[in-house]
């Protein structure tokens, strides 16, 4: 409740935006013809919610955000091609190949491989713990009945 108000500072900027809990996500769509316009509508946004941040007793931490491009065209996986970097609230943050929103694994196609492979691999930890608690359960049932 307390960060809700920001939001009216990013609509300010036609940015949009997705809200959970002290998590605030921005979203916007990129010109094929000119990136830098809306990656500067972007650097604005973010120096204004910082500032918003800061008055409010809050903080925008860098180390916790990342900045993901998507694209499924050729034409802007191009135009983004040389951005190595996202200029966000002061802060040039490193584009990422994904990233993890509410659990969900999204990479710059939006093929959900990654996702897959990451749901896979939780799911094989915790056969295993299972397996290596199991035969102390087994013991324990074993026990109770007897």
């Amino acid at each position: 409740m307390y960060c809700s108000p920001v939001v009216d500072v990013i609509s300010e900027h036609s940015v949009s935006y997705h809200q959970y809990a002290d998590n605030t996500q921005l979203r916007l769509s990129l010109p094929t013809d000119n990136t830098a316009e809306g990656l500067a509508v972007l650097a604005t946004c973010t120096m204004d919610v910082r500032h918003w941040y800061l008055r409010n007793g809050l903080q925008l931490n860098p180390d916790k955000s990342e900045a993901l491009i998507i694209h499924k065209t050729n034409q802007l996986q191009v135009a983004t091609a040389s951005l190595s970097s996202v200029a966000v609230a002061g802060v040039d943050l490193p584009v990422a190949d994904a990233v993890k929103v509410l659990g969900v694994v999204l990479d710059r196609r939006l093929l959900f491989d990654r996702h897959a492979t990451s749901v896979a691999r939780a799911c094989s930890y915790h056969v295993q713990a299972i397996r290596h608690i199991c035969h102390v359960l087994m013991t324990e049932l074993a026990l109770t009945v007897a």
